[in-house]
């Protein structure tokens, strides 16, 4: 609590002193307490979800659906673009595609046929090679019986060792020919694979002529016009989410440092508070200000909408015993003062430089020059600069 007199003031020619009397001038007295130190800073609340749209082709406006301000939903369209050589493009590279897959397919055809032209060869040597061992083993018996020479059992053994090297051949190849298809298919179906891809990015493209929301919000900007022809990456406007909100503050720079992430902050709009927390804080200084990002915790008031101005109180630190009043007009936060201090005797002040600091919640931090307790004079007329002392006379 603070102590607070009106007095009126006159001076005392004769005397050179200054006199004041009555209820004209405000007095206040140094109060000593724990004092939470608020920042309070300035901003808007912004989206917390936002989407840039941009034209993912070259195209021309066609039409235009919405306005900025219109709520929307991810796959609501707001306009569409056109583009008669994309979809030139689209139809080629589909036709491209379509006719290598065909192509593709009779190839592994083809493949299938050279397989079993392989096999039927490698059969072809194996029923020969049963022949030879069937050969070799009639000879075999018939020269037990003394029937067969020896010379034919050698020609039959040869003729078994000849078919019996022909097949392992005829598989080592087959083995290296299975292995050269498959690169060959490999390498036909890569070249689909591109083509299909192709067509894929050139469909996305096509699709996106009709230029969605993509989230739950409202069009916050429009940045193009019917009949506008825009080359790709151009940008189109910006979608905004309208129930999740952050709040940008600007916060003073001697007080930026002191901040903590995870401070809690009050938040007051025109029709209501929001709770919130210090989100982040950014190291860029832009003309005496830093700029702080505040998640929302609470509920949201009827007029918290991206954009709306917002006052932030910002929390720093418990002050302990820290001397303060109550701000009144002419004291400035982070200033020094000459102001007229009330002595022991209740008549008489004299004048003292106060050193003030921050102001928060109305309340404004002494630094230095007074002790608690006392009172003093919150005006300093300028025609009282030139005195020291003051004499308060007591009307009534």
């Amino acid at each position: 609590m603070h102590n607070c007199h009106r007095l009126r003031y006159f001076f005392l020619d004769d005397e050179n002193a200054l006199v004041v009397s009555a209820n004209d001038v405000d007095i206040l007295k140094v109060e000593q307490g724990n004092v939470d130190l608020f920042s309070q800073a300035f901003g808007e609340l912004f989206s917390e979800q936002e989407r840039l749209l941009t034209s993912q082709a070259a195209g021309k406006v066609a039409e235009i659906y919405l306005r900025p301000g219109t709520q929307v939903q991810p796959d609501t369209v707001i306009l569409s673009l056109t583009n008669p050589e994309l979809n030139q493009s689209y139809q080629s590279a589909l036709g491209d595609y379509n006719a290598r897959k065909v192509q593709l397919e009779s190839f592994e055809l083809e493949q299938q046929n050279e397989r079993l032209d392989y096999r039927s060869r490698m059969a072809d040597i194996e029923a020969a090679l049963e022949r030879a061992q069937l050969d070799l083993s009639v000879n075999t018996q018939l020269s037990e019986r003394g029937v067969s020479a020896k010379l034919e059992i050698q020609r039959a053994e040869l003729a078994v060792k000849q078919e019996a090297k022909k097949l392992e051949f005829e598989k080592q190849k087959y083995e290296h020919f299975l292995k050269v298809q498959a690169f060959q298919l490999k390498q036909r179906q890569i070249e689909l694979e591109q083509l299909n891809q192709q067509v894929a990015l050139l469909q996305h493209q096509l699709d996106d002529m009709q230029v969605k929301a993509g989230i739950h919000g409202t069009l916050q900007s429009l940045d193009v016009e019917i009949g506008q022809t825009l080359p790709q990456g151009s940008v189109l406007g910006r979608v905004g989410s309208v129930d999740k909100l952050l709040a940008r503050l600007r916060v003073p720079q001697h007080q930026a440092d002191q901040i903590t992430v995870g401070a809690p902050v009050e938040l007051t709009t025109r029709k209501g508070q929001i709770s919130g927390e210090v989100n982040l804080i950014e190291s860029v200084v832009n003309n005496g200000v830093v700029i702080a990002e505040v998640r929302l915790t609470s509920a949201l008031p009827s007029d918290a909408r991206p954009l709306a101005p917002v006052t932030g109180q910002i929390f720093i630190k418990t002050q302990h015993d820290a001397l303060y009043v109550t701000q009144l007009a002419g004291l400035r936060p982070l200033s020094q003062l000459d102001r007229f201090v009330v002595t022991n005797d209740q008549n008489q002040a004299e004048k003292r430089r106060i050193q003030l600091g921050d102001l928060t919640k109305g309340k404004l931090i002494i630094q230095s020059g007074i002790a608690a307790e006392e009172r003093f004079v919150s005006q300093m007329q300028d025609a009282w600069t030139t005195h020291d002392t003051m004499t308060i006379r007591q009307e009534g």
